[in-house]
């Protein structure tokens, strides 16, 4: 068994740690340098190939062993468009392997292909800037699959599917509705978070012709584009430009770009690229030195071993410059450590500040990694300006992930107020928040709201709808349609940053498919009808984001200013939230904001934070910043399963413009009060004669 705890001291550090920015393939027009780090290797040579797959090398070429454990080699002449491998050789054997500094391979990702990546910009790309972002809190994120956006016919685009699916403009479903593109525009979001699109194992890239899916959380070579969406996966750079296309038509669409990063785990073990490059190094090993399981896919990566560290900062830091990307989503983040995911944030300031990072701030089992040093949510303190999923803020609100049937505030369950009260406050302390209540975190969890991620549903488990379903047996189309509005009311109103997944604007559905990871089509793609059915849902929903960009009170950048504008409201009775924005906070226009959720099934009365004029702009039926109608008050009844948003500039009585009834028209009256006399004057006479 290796021992495994000296890849930690410094005696080993000291001696193999490098810190160049050469590794992989260097390329120019002229010659071309690979540059290997393989420690325990004892020859290492260099395999170049005319082919990405089924041919024999044209040239082999001993490496040199060179400082810190690295091997070299140069070849003088333009190899742009090769394919290449290592074949290295160990005390464990030999084994051909790919670089894991890769930044192109050919179909499936079984060979390294070396690239001149400026012949891979595609036109303008050199001068594409990001759209603006002020604040982390600023975003309003939208995950997505590249596949599931235009992959059904209703999408009507050019290349279904693939990245450049997603960058035609002027795409309609057939009832005349925007589609792709052009419907993540009308809809406002400022943030796409694509899953997995760096080169992933589980889709045969060869035979894309054929029904394939997966999610893409199976990573093969991180620093590769993956081919099944691009339009020809055999010829290496085409992938790369036409996601650089994506990647630019987004920004031009003032769309930022966010890619979902897999480093916990690789889909191999020991045929794994890293374990193949360096054996035992690049996972981490149980107590009788097999690989540990806290990804529950069969390995862990070890971030916390300097090397490792070094290749997770080094290929985000790539991704960030070669490919413009936004942000990143860490998949299983509490299985990195937290000094590694703070190297991240400051190598990625030096590139550009705002490019944002957040994570699943959990594992998914035992690791050995030490819970202090773990990248989990409760560790957020630790991590400033890094961001963790609230699983308070989706269990409270819409009910259990993983237990179907148990309902959260908008479908029927009891005692979740805290939690919505929690999701509001971006999981930060407030005074008003009760945490022996809240569902899961017993204190806060976030320094500051741009550490929050309020959810209600992502790709896994049960997507919203399909949750309401399961917890409302035997209620109608409608009411739970009040409940899914709901839903995301509170997200987007909430302090933090809201997250959602694409197609709830209309009403998606997966048929209550759970885990739909390797599901076919049929389950994942978005019928774009559903669009037009529901049409009046994704209004709702882009009248809410209109809301949130307008106003910055939703969008507070601090704690201390939560916790000085924020107020809680008196519940009129149980399953109701209501609180105040006070004092144009963060500079809005607003000078008084009351956001009610009625989660009953009857109407409820609530008292407004003062008497005044105000201005409705979200009920049960629209949302956005125009003003539906007005009341003149400090009272106002919400209707069952309702949200309500108002604002008011007025607060005391002698500055009201009191919404009036109509005046009476006494003319009208005096004359209908004549005649009534009129005629029974005439009834008495009559009756006197008889």
């Amino acid at each position: 068994m290796i021992d495994t705890k000296k890849f930690m001291t410094d005696e080993f550090n000291n001696q193999y740690f490098y810190s160049g920015n050469d590794l992989g393939a260097v390329y120019s027009k002229g010659k071309t340098t690979f540059k290997l780090w393989s420690p325990t290797a004892t020859k290492a040579t260099l395999f170049l190939y005319d082919k990405g797959y089924k041919s024999k090398p044209y040239d082999k070429n001993k490496m040199t062993k060179d400082i810190k454990g690295t091997w070299y080699v140069e070849i003088e002449e333009d190899l742009h468009g090769v394919f290449y491998t290592y074949e290295i050789e160990n005390g464990s054997g030999k084994f051909e392997t790919v670089d894991i500094y890769a930044k192109a391979c050919g179909v499936n990702g079984e060979r390294g292909m070396v690239v001149d990546l400026e012949r891979t910009n595609p036109e303008g790309f050199i001068e594409d800037v990001r759209p603006n972002l002020i604040n982390s809190t600023d975003s309003i994120i939208y995950e997505a699959h590249v596949r599931d956006l235009t992959i059904h016919k209703t999408a009507s685009v050019t290349h279904p599917g693939k990245f450049l699916g997603l960058t035609q403009h002027n795409t309609r479903s057939p009832e005349g509705l925007t589609t792709g593109l052009d419907h993540l525009i009308e809809l406002g979001i400022t943030h796409i978070h694509l899953l997995p699109v760096f080169d992933f194992a589980s889709i045969d890239e060869a035979h894309v012709d054929q029904p394939q899916y997966n999610w893409g959380y199976d990573p093969l070579n991180y620093n590769c584009i993956e081919g099944s969406y691009s339009t020809n996966p055999i010829d290496g750079e085409t992938r790369i430009k036409e996601f650089k296309t994506l990647v630019y038509s987004l920004h031009k669409s003032n769309i930022r770009v966010i890619m979902d990063v897999v480093f916990n785990h690789t889909f191999y073990n020991e045929n794994s690229y890293f374990h193949k490059t360096f054996p035992h190094y690049f996972h981490r090993q149980d107590e009788e030195g097999n690989f540990s399981n806290g990804s529950g896919i069969g390995n862990e990566v070890a971030s916390e071993r300097l090397m490792v560290r070094k290749y997770i900062v080094d290929s985000v830091c790539y991704f960030a410059s070669e490919y413009h990307i936004d942000g990143f989503r860490f998949d299983l983040m509490g299985l990195h450590d937290v000094e590694t995911m703070n190297e991240i944030r400051v190598a990625l300031d030096k590139i550009d500040p705002t490019i944002i990072i957040y994570g699943e701030g959990s594992t998914a089992g035992d690791t050995p990694l030490p819970i202090s040093n773990q990248a989990i949510k409760e560790n957020i303190s630790k991590m400033a300006r890094i961001a963790a999923f609230s699983n308070d803020c989706r269990d409270g609100v819409k009910g259990h992930v993983i237990y179907d049937e148990q309902p959260g505030f908008v479908n029927g369950g009891i005692g979740m107020e805290e939690s919505v009260k929690f999701a509001i406050v971006a999981s930060c302390e407030h005074p008003q928040v009760d945490y022996e209540k809240v569902i899961y975190s017993k204190k806060p969890w976030a320094v500051q709201p741009n550490q929050t991620i309020n959810y209600v549903s992502s790709h896994n488990n049960l997507c919203l709808y399909d949750k309401i379903v399961e917890t409302t047996e035997g209620l109608d189309m409608t009411t739970r349609i009040k409940m899914a509005k709901m839903a995301n009311t509170i997200v987007l109103t909430s302090q933090g940053i809201p997250f959602l997944l694409a197609g709830e604007e209309m009403l998606r559905t997966k048929n209550g498919d759970r885990n739909s990871y390797k599901s076919p089509d049929i389950i994942n793609q978005i019928v774009w009808h559903s669009k037009y059915d529901h049409l009046d849902l994704f209004e709702y929903y882009r009248g809410l984001i209109e809301l949130r960009k307008a106003h910055p009170a939703f969008r507070m950048t601090s704690t201390e200013m939560i916790q000085k504008h924020l107020l809680f409201l008196d519940n009129p009775v149980t399953n109701t939230v209501a609180y105040n924005i006070t004092g144009s906070a963060n500079n809005d226009t607003y000078a008084d904001i009351a956001v009610i959720f009625n989660a009953n099934t009857s109407e409820v009365k609530f008292k407004l934070p003062h008497f005044g004029l105000w201005n409705i702009i979200v009920d049960k039926d629209k949302a956005g910043t125009t003003v539906l109608r007005k009341i003149t008050g400090d009272e106002i009844v919400v209707p069952e399963l309702t949200s309500m948003v108002l604002y008011s500039n007025e607060k005391f009585a002698n500055q009201v413009t009191v919404v009036e009834k109509a005046k009476p028209d006494y003319k009208k009256y005096s004359g209908y009060a004549l005649g009534a006399l009129g005629l029974w004057m005439l009834l008495k006479r009559r009756k006197n004669r008889k």
